[in-house]
């Protein structure tokens, strides 16, 4: 493997071979990162539902922490995505794992404290994490070709894999190992969180060098001085502009349905009487359905097309939300099933879409539209979340379900718009 140095840029940006090595070497990474990213994810989608129900007595707000820390998240990832565009993916992913460590150790207090105030503001801080983990999916595409794209996204989905799925079956140790120190057992998976976020953060500030944004941006440089034809980028504004607002709500519409029903499975199987054994081995599995078949989404996408996955994206979170309108018993083996179709779709929805919008960017507005993209998304979810607990509290999980599925439906006509708008664009040319 080559060793980088920062100074090295130029002297990549004109050597094939060193392109290569460090699209590998970043892929590494980004693998080490993500493992250790998922890890501090899991923490908020496993119980923060469950602490915020303690702490505050009321069930119709127990949406609320996922409707924190993804609104946080919002922030983040518009953050995230200005320091990005300025200085790399270095910086700006380092310094949100960071802030998402802060949070996740916020939340810890609070809980030791029972101090509602300030668990609502750590939750919002910890949103920092989930938007960094998301937009670190984008670094190993600054250096793919356009048939690898959606395959390097993958790559990093699935490293996040091991951490999301270890996170929720830890659960219960971690709790132990909080009520050691006389800390409530719901936030030990934030303990454990503050040093994941923290250990994929320093991943990212000490390896990701050089930068591979920058590089990128240097080459399409490069090519663009040498008068070549640059096949990467789309001739057509308008058609990056249908491209983008397609890619946008492939990623918010999936985002939003699988948030909603995902906050509210805890809440609906401990109804049932279901342990929190069980509820962490749900969302264990959901998590995995969520990034392990990464690698077969990525190039699924790459082989068949952008648009068929979508389609697939909407089918499957569509018969998910099915499948949660028939658990009313609270059955663990249908929540299950339900659960783990919620993260299959969302797994397609957001390889495909973030395909589509790589496809209609350039390495000079890439980042910013990105972290842009991903404040629709993280609103969304929040939304979601906060909506799910209402509609729980007043109608019934049933009811969560099929809007899952209408919303879920709603991504085709989004194509037929799409598919509209370039018809009419190719005839005016």
């Amino acid at each position: 493997m080559f060793r980088f140095q920062t100074h090295d840029i130029g002297e990549i940006a004109a050597s094939e071979t060193l392109q290569r090595a460090l699209y590998k070497r970043t892929l590494l990474v980004v693998l080490l990162s993500q493992t250790l990213g998922g890890a501090g994810l899991a923490a908020g989608i496993t119980v923060g539902a469950l602490l915020a129900k303690d702490m505050l007595g009321l069930e119709s707000l127990t949406g609320l922490p996922s409707a924190l820390f993804t609104l946080g998240s919002a922030l983040a990832a518009y953050l995230v995505g200005r320091i990005t565009h300025k200085k790399g993916r270095r910086l700006g992913l380092s310094l949100g794992f960071f802030t998402g460590a802060v949070g996740a150790l916020g939340v810890v207090a609070a809980a030791a404290l029972h101090n509602v105030p300030l668990l609502f503001l750590a939750l919002f801080i910890y949103g920092a994490g989930t938007a960094t983990n998301l937009q670190a999916r984008y670094t190993g595409a600054d250096l793919a070709s356009k048939h690898q794209r959606a395959k390097a996204v993958s790559i990093a989905m699935v490293a996040t894999t091991l951490g999301a799925v270890a996170g929720p079956n830890l659960v219960t140790p971690m709790g132990k190992a909080a009520e050691i120190f006389n800390l409530p057992a719901l936030s030990g998976p934030f303990m454990l969180a503050a040093a994941a976020y923290g250990a994929a953060g320093l991943v990212f500030y000490v390896l990701l060098k050089p930068d591979p944004l920058l590089v990128a941006r240097m080459m399409e440089e490069r090519i663009q001085r040498q008068e070549a034809e640059i096949v990467e980028i789309p001739a057509s504004v308008s058609g990056n502009r249908i491209g983008i607002v397609v890619g946008a709500s492939v990623l918010v519409l999936s985002h939003i349905v699988m948030v909603a029903i995902m906050t509210m499975t805890p809440v609906h199987m401990q109804h049932h009487g279901s342990t929190l054994s069980a509820v962490g081995m749900v969302i264990g599995l959901h998590i995995a359905s969520m990034y392990l078949p990464s690698l077969v989404t990525g190039s699924l996408v790459d082989k068949i097309g952008r648009v068929k996955m979508v389609v697939a994206s909407a089918c499957t979170l569509a018969t998910a939300g099915v499948l949660a309108v028939a658990a009313t018993d609270g059955s663990v083996a249908m929540l299950t099933t339900a659960l783990m179709l919620l993260g299959l779709g969302w797994n397609f929805g957001l390889i495909s879409g973030t395909a589509i919008i790589v496809d209609s960017t350039t390495l000079q507005n890439r980042a910013k539209i990105q972290g842009s993209i991903d404040v629709g998304v993280a609103i969304g979810g929040s939304a979601g979340s906060i909506l799910s607990s209402v509609v729980v509290a007043y109608s019934s999980y049933a009811i969560l379900g099929l809007i899952g599925m209408y919303l879920s439906l709603l991504l085709v006509p989004v194509l037929v718009w799409a598919s509209v708008m370039k018809r009419k664009r190719a005839e005016l040319m």
